[in-house]
C-alpha cells in the first residue's frame, strides 16, 4: 500500500512540475538557509570549548564609574594584582596566569625569519590552555630561557628537522630554547593566534619597565592581562566578590573611579565580552539572536509557502477524493494518501537543502570569517532535520488529509462543492505574514549599511592615504631613528616619517592625574597620552585649528605637548587661544601647550573622541610611521622602503601595515553583519515572491473561465491584469504599514547603542515599501497577463 501511495504521490508531483518546482525548491532554500545559519550559531556558541576546563577558566576584568557612566576596563590589569591573588587567595585558584598581550613578534633560526603572534605567559599557562603537546611537556616553560611553539611554527622554521632543544632567536635579542611542540589551536577560540608562549620569568628579566611596575607595586599601571582557572569547589559569583575590592584598597587615589574587579567566565568571552554605558553586557550575543531569528523566520516563510501551495492545490483534487470514495476508498486511505505526498515532498526539499548547504558552504565562511564543515556524523543535526521534515510535512498535509477527506462524494461529483468564502483567508494571512517579514529585513538591512556609510564619511583628522605603520619589536629599530629617517627620506618615495607609542588607528594609553590653570580641583581628569617624535604630525598630516607642531628649532618643544579638539573642551576651554602657551603639568613634569588639531578617530569610528594629548617622546616609542611619496607606484615606493629596512634591521622580515585598511578593519564586524542581513533578505523575498508566484498562477488557473467571460464582455488586457494583481497589492500594502512600527522599534533600540550615529529617515520606509510593491507587480503580472492573454474560446469550449 505505502508504495502505491509513493507512486502516486510521485506521478502528481510530475504532472504539476511548476507546482513541484516551487513547493521543492522553496522549500529547500528556506531549509538551507536555516541550515546554514543554525550552523553559525552553534559554531558561535562553541567557541573556546577546545580548552578541557573551559568551564573554570576566567579573565580577570576590571570596570568603574567615571563622570556618570560605567566605564569599560576591560582585561587590562596590573602587575600587582596577579601576585596578591596568587599569595591570599590560593584556596580559590588552581592558576593564576600572568600574561603579555598576544602580539608580533620575530622568531629566526639559521636563514629562516617570520613574525608570529605569541605572547609572554606564566609556566602554567600551558596546563591552563591543556595545550595538546606533540612534543616535550605542558611544564616547558619553566626553564628560564625556553620557548613552546605551535606545530605551524615549527613546520615553518624547522621544516623537516625534529625542533626540541633547537636555540631560537627572539626579537632578535633573546635566545630561547625549543621545550615543546603543540597542536595549533582551533579557528574557533579566542587564542588561535596565539602560536609560541615564552616565560613570563624571562619577560619580566629582560624588560626594565615591568621590573619597576614589579618592584614599586604599580597597581595603577594596568599593562597585562591575567587569566585563572578556579578550583573545582569555587564559582565565579563567589571568587569576584572576593576580589572586587582589592584594586580600591590599594588605589585610595582613585576611589572616584569606584574601581572592581571581577572574574569573566570563558564561555562569556565570545559573546558577552563587552559592556554597555550601564554596565549591561553586551557584544556578538545580540547577532547570535538576530541571525537565530532571521533563519527561523526565512524557515517559516518557505514552510508557509509549501503550506500555501499545498491547501491551495488540494481543493482542486475534490473530484479526485469524490470519485475514490464512491469506488470504495476508506478515508484513512485517503488520509494516508495526502500526507505520503506531503512528507515526500518535503522529504525531497530536506536532500535539495542538504546539497546546497554543502556546495555554499565554502562562500559563506568566506563571507563570515569562519571555518566551518558540514555535520555529516552530528547525529543531533540529523534528528533535528527529520523532525522538522516530519512536523512540516504533518502541518502541511493535514489540510487535504483531513479536511478534503471529509468530504462527501455525492456533493463533490454533482458540482456542488464549495470551498467557502473564507477558505482563501488563511493564505491571504500568511502571505501578508510573509512580506512583512522580508519588508522588516530589508528596512533593517538598509539602515545598517547607512550607520555604517555615516561612520566612514565621519572626519578622522587625519591623511590615511599612503599611510603605513611598522612594529618596532627589535632594539635595532628604536636605537636608530635618525639613520632609519634619513635614510627612508633619501630614497625618494617617503614624504615623511616618525614614531609613535600607538599607530593613529589605536589609542593605547589613558592616564590621569594632570592640572592645568582653571582646573576644578574636584575634577578627576582622564586623557589617552601618546607619546611621538618631532615629526608625527607631519607625517599623519594633522589639521591645526590653532597654535604651530611640534619643531626641532624650539628646544622647549621637547616638553611640548599637542592636545585635540576634545581635550581642549573635555578642559574647560572653548577657543585653542585660551590654552595655547599654557603649562599642564602631568605629576611633576610641566609640558608647554604649542597646538590645537581637530579630532583625530583613533578609536571607533561609532563612538566619540576621546580627549588626548600628544608630547614628544622618543622612549614611548612602539610604531614607525612611514608616508608614501603620492604619485609614485605603491610596490615600487614599498621596495625601496623594505630595503632601507632590511639594511637598518637586518636579522627581521620587513612587515608593514596599511593604515587605511586597518581602519576599514573598525567596520569589518557591522560590514559583516550587514553582507550577511542583505543575503538573508534577498532570500527572504525570493522565497516569498516564489510563493506569491505559485499562488498567483493557481489563482489566474481557478478564474480561467471568468477572465474568458469578461473578455467576452468587453473588458482590456489592462482590467484584467488590475483584477488579478489587485488582491495582491493590497496584501502587500497591508505588509508595509505593519514592517513599518516593527521595524522603527528593533532599529532605533539597535542605534542606541551607537554614540555616533545616523538617524531613521523616512525614505528609507518609502523605499523599502515601493520596491516590495514592483516586486510583487513584477512577480504576479506574469501570471496576469499570461491568463488575460488566453484565447476565451479555448477557456470556455467546455461550457
Amino acid at each position: 500500500m505505502l508504495k502505491n501511495y509513493l507512486k502516486i504521490a510521485l506521478r502528481n508531483l510530475v504532472k504539476s512540475k511548476g507546482y513541484s518546482f516551487i513547493n521543492i525548491g522553496g522549500l529547500a532554500v528556506g531549509m538551507a538557509v536555516a541550515m546554514i545559519i543554525g550552523l553559525w550559531v552553534y559554531d558561535e556558541f562553541s567557541y573556546n570549548r577546545y580548552h578541557e576546563n573551559y568551564n573554570r577558566i576566567a579573565k580577570v576584568i576590571e570596570t568603574g564609574v567615571f563622570e556618570g557612566r560605567v566605564y569599560d576596563g576591560g582585561e587590562h590589569t596590573s602587575y600587582p594584582l596577579g601576585k596578591y591573588l596568587r599569595e591570599h587567595h590560593k584556596d580559590d585558584f588552581d592558576y593564576v596566569i600572568q600574561s603579555s598581550w598576544i602580539d608580533a613578534h620575530i622568531l629566526a633560526y639559521k636563514d629562516n625569519k617570520f613574525t608570529k603572534n605569541g605572547a609572554y605567559m606564566s609556566a602554567e599557562a600551558p596546563r591552563l590552555f591543556t595545550l595538546h603537546m606533540l612534543s616535550g611537556t605542558r611544564d616547558g616553560l619553566k626553564e628560564p630561557n625556553s620557548i613552546i611553539i605551535a606545530e605551524s611554527v615549527a613546520k615553518a622554521l624547522f621544516g623537516k628537522e625534529n625542533p626540541m632543544d633547537k636555540i631560537v632567536k627572539l626579537d632578535n635579542r633573546l635566545d630561547v630554547k625549543v621545550t615543546g611542540v603543540y597542536e595549533d589551536l582551533p579557528f574557533n577560540t579566542e587564542f588561535r593566534e596565539l602560536t609560541f608562549l615564552a616565560p613570563w620569568d624571562l619577560y619580566e628579566a629582560t624588560q626594565n619597565w615591568v621590573q619597576t611596575a614589579r618592584d614599586e607595586e604599580q597597581w595603577n599601571n594596568n599593562s597585562w592581562q591575567l587569566l585563572v582557572q578556579i578550583r573545582p569547589n569555587a564559582t565565579f559569583e563567589g571568587v569576584s566578590e572576593k576580589i572586587k575590592s582589592i584594586k580600591m584598597q590599594h588605589t585610595p587615589e582613585a576611589r572616584f573611579l569606584n574601581p572592581r574587579n571581577y572574574l569573566l567566565p570563558m564561555s562569556e568571552w565570545h559573546l558577552k565580552g563587552t559592556w554597555d554605558d550601564r554596565g549591561q553586557p553586551d557584544g556578538r550575543i545580540r547577532y547570535v539572536w538576530l541571525f537565530g531569528i532571521i533563519g527561523a523566520f526565512v524557515l517559516l516563510l518557505a514552510s508557509i509557502n509549501f503550506m500555501n501551495l499545498s491547501t491551495a492545490r488540494s481543493e482542486k483534487r475534490a473530484k479526485e477524493v469524490g470519485i475514490r470514495k464512491a469506488i470504495g476508498s476508506l478515508r484513512a486511505q485517503l488520509i494516508n494518501q495526502f500526507f505520503s505526498e506531503s512528507f515526500m515532498v518535503v522529504f525531497l526539499a530536506f536532500i535539495f537543502a542538504i546539497v546546497i548547504v554543502a556546495f555554499a558552504l565554502p562562500a559563506f565562511n568566506e563571507l563570515a570569517g569562519k571555518q566551518m564543515t558540514f555535520p555529516w556524523t552530528n547525529g543531533y543535526f540529523w534528528l533535528a532535520g527529520f523532525a522538522f521534515c516530519f512536523l512540516t510535512g504533518l502541518l502541511s498535509g493535514s489540510y487535504p488529509a483531513l479536511y478534503l477527506s471529509s468530504f462527501q462524494p455525492v456533493k463533490v461529483l454533482k458540482g456542488t462543492f464549495n470551498a467557502g468564502r473564507f477558505a482563501a483567508m488563511p493564505r491571504k494571512v500568511l502571505v501578508v505574514l510573509q512580506f512583512t517579514v522580508s519588508v522588516t529585513l530589508i528596512i533593517g538591512t538598509a539602515i545598517v549599511y547607512k550607520q555604517i556609510q555615516h561612520a566612514k564619511n565621519r572626519p578622522v583628522g587625519y591623511d590615511r592615504n599612503g599611510l603605513i605603520t611598522v612594529e618596532i619589536n627589535t632594539p635595532e629599530l628604536s636605537s636608530q631613528y635618525n639613520r632609519l629617517r634619513s635614510e627612508l627620506l633619501g630614497t625618494g618615495a617617503v614624504v615623511e616619517m616618525s614614531t609613535s607609542s600607538s599607530p593613529s588607528t589605536f589609542l593605547g594609553s589613558n592616564n590621569g592625574g594632570f592640572s592645568w590653570p582653571g582646573k576644578d580641583p574636584n575634577f578627576h581628569d582622564n586623557f589617552g597620552t601618546i607619546g611621538v617624535s618631532h615629526d608625527f604630525g607631519k607625517t599623519v598630516g594633522w589639521q591645526f585649528i590653532g597654535g604651530r607642531d611640534f619643531s626641532r628649532k624650539f628646544s622647549t618643544d621637547s616638553l611640548g605637548m599637542v592636545m585635540n579638539e576634545s581635550a581642549l573642551k573635555y578642559m574647560g576651554f572653548k577657543e585653542p587661544s585660551e590654552v595655547i602657551g599654557q603649562t599642564v603639568k602631568w605629576g611633576e613634569n610641566p609640558y608647554k601647550v604649542v597646538g590645537v588639531i581637530h579630532d583625530m578617530v583613533m578609536s571607533s569610528p561609532f563612538s566619540p573622541v576621546h580627549p588626548t594629548l600628544f608630547m614628544v617622546n622618543y622612549g614611548w616609542a612602539n610604531v614607525i610611521n612611514v608616508k608614501l611619496k603620492p604619485g609614485l607606484p605603491i610596490r615600487e615606493s614599498l621596495d625601496k622602503v623594505a630595503a632601507v629596512f632590511r639594511e637598518v634591521n637586518p636579522g627581521s622580515p620587513f612587515d608593514y601595515k596599511f593604515t587605511d585598511q586597518e581602519y576599514a578593519l573598525k567596520f569589518a564586524a557591522e560590514e559583516r553583519i550587514a553582507t550577511l542581513a542583505t543575503v538573508f533578505a534577498g532570500l527572504a523575498i525570493f522565497i516569498s515572491c516564489l510563493g506569491l508566484f505559485g499562488l498567483a498562477s493557481f489563482t489566474a488557473e481557478q478564474r480561467t473561465k471568468e477572465i474568458g467571460v469578461r473578455k467576452v464582455l468587453g473588458a482590456s488586457i489592462g482590467n484584467l491584469w488590475a483584477l488579478l494583481s489587485r488582491e495582491f497589492v493590497i496584501l502587500v500594502i497591508i505588509s508595509f504599514l505593519i514592517s513599518i512600527p516593527t521595524a522603527w522599534y528593533f532599529l532605533n533600540n539597535w542605534l542606541q547603542k551607537y554614540e555616533y550615529r545616523t538617524e531613521i529617515t523616512w525614505w528609507i520606509f518609502v523605499a523599502a515599501g515601493a520596491g516590495a510593491l514592483v516586486v510583487t507587480l513584477a512577480t504576479v503580472s506574469y501570471q496576469a497577463i499570461r491568463a488575460a492573454l488566453l484565447d476565451p474560446v479555448k477557456s470556455l469550449r467546455s461550457e
